[in-house]
């Protein structure tokens, strides 16, 4: 995870190796596949790194294969449909054009949702909700955590869903989601003073908002691509967000903050989970949106300071709303919640676009002989 100079090489070999001209290189660098860092012995030289540039050499040789190359394309591989919905470019997230960190300033997530999705009618949020009248049993307690808090939002998402309007489905699906967070039926309450209020956490109601809004959606994540493949087969939108769910609840995904927990609470220098991003070779912007508004823990500050000074590694989002949770002693595990209810309203965004393309996502495999089975 270190970033010796050992490991890095000059713009001049890292081109010469790729085969590609200096602003080809610096494409690359904008785009996340390949990582640079200041020359600790000139600050105005770049120095890039040379595991990435070794990676793109091998995929290069694998893409004059094109059996190979379809093997490896859903693999952090090149872009396999096309969305309107968002966008990461130089650095920066976009909502439909909007930048997603100036967005986050003032937009409550129901906004972000509307933005997202387009097309729809806000009154849908403003009109009287009935989730406890159509849920049998009312609603059950808060739950926490990536098992916990999938486990109780699919059994919401489950239930016996009545006819509606677009726009009422997808804001019946926004409170169903959050209500597995804080056990109870948000109305036409802001979904983040909800949170707050459940939480009793008042202060807390701003950065909540700020980070529903950072966290609702993040280009073809593996939890909306689980989305859009779901929505393509004609899935009802209920089930294309627990698919999504599913998805999230991986290690390698939202999974990803209960290790950041881990990690805040007993940090070690061989481990630093939740830092770096390879779309983000300056660092995720989502992370300092997050974290310059909030009054965080003395420790944590110093982790951020410690990984930075001896990797160069800057925080995720993932990291940010563990620090947020810490911060305002949220509930353990609100920050896998605050995730998994701001991404719904991509996920819905997602699952709309797909459905409208009236096409089945449906890849085709190549086959190889088991391991064990070969000669």
């Amino acid at each position: 995870m270190g970033t010796k100079l050992l490991d890095l090489t000059s713009a001049e070999e890292a081109s010469g190796r790729l085969g590609i001209s200096r602003a080809s290189l610096y494409a690359y660098v904008s785009r996340g596949l390949i990582r640079s860092f200041a020359s600790p012995h000139d600050p105005r030289q770049r120095l890039y790194s040379l595991d990435d540039v070794t990676a793109l050499e091998e995929r290069k040789a694998r893409f004059r294969r094109p059996a190979a190359a379809a093997a490896t394309a859903l693999d952090w591989g090149l872009p396999v449909l096309e969305t309107s919905i968002t966008q990461i470019k130089d650095g920066h997230l976009f909502y439909r054009e909007r930048d997603a960190i100036g967005l986050a300033e003032t937009a409550i997530l129901e906004d972000t949702a509307l933005l997202l999705i387009g097309g729809l009618d806000r009154a849908a949020f403003q009109a009287p909700s009935r989730l406890v009248g159509d849920l049998a049993g009312g609603l059950p307690g808060p739950a926490f955590g990536p098992y916990g808090f999938v486990a109780q939002a699919i059994r919401l998402l489950s239930a016996p869903a009545p006819m509606e309007s677009r726009a009422a489905e997808v804001a019946t699906i926004l409170r169903l989601v959050a209500a597995a967070g804080s056990g109870a039926d948000p109305g036409t309450e802001p979904i983040h003073q909800h949170l707050a209020s459940a939480w009793k956490a008042p202060r807390a109601a701003d950065a909540i908002r700020r980070a529903l809004v950072l966290s609702a959606d993040h280009e073809l994540s593996a939890s909306a691509f689980a989305v859009r493949v779901t929505a393509s087969t004609g899935a009802s939108l209920r089930n294309a967000v627990i698919a999504g769910l599913a998805a999230l609840s991986g290690p390698h995904h939202g999974g990803m903050i209960e290790r950041v927990r881990a990690f805040l609470e007993a940090p070690r220098a061989a481990e630093a989970p939740g830092f770096r991003h390879r779309l983000y070779p300056d660092g995720d912007p989502r992370a300092p949106a997050l974290l310059e508004r909030i009054p965080l823990l003395a420790s944590d500050a110093t982790t951020l300071r410690a990984v930075e000074s001896m990797t160069g590694d800057k925080p995720s989002l993932d990291a940010a709303l563990v620090m947020t949770e810490r911060a305002y002693g949220l509930p353990a595990g609100a920050s896998f919640a605050l995730f998994a209810i701001g991404r719904t309203a991509g996920w819905l965004a997602h699952a709309i676009e797909q459905r409208s393309q009236a096409t089945l996502i449906r890849p085709r495999a190549r086959y190889v002989l088991a391991e064990e089975n070969r000669p």
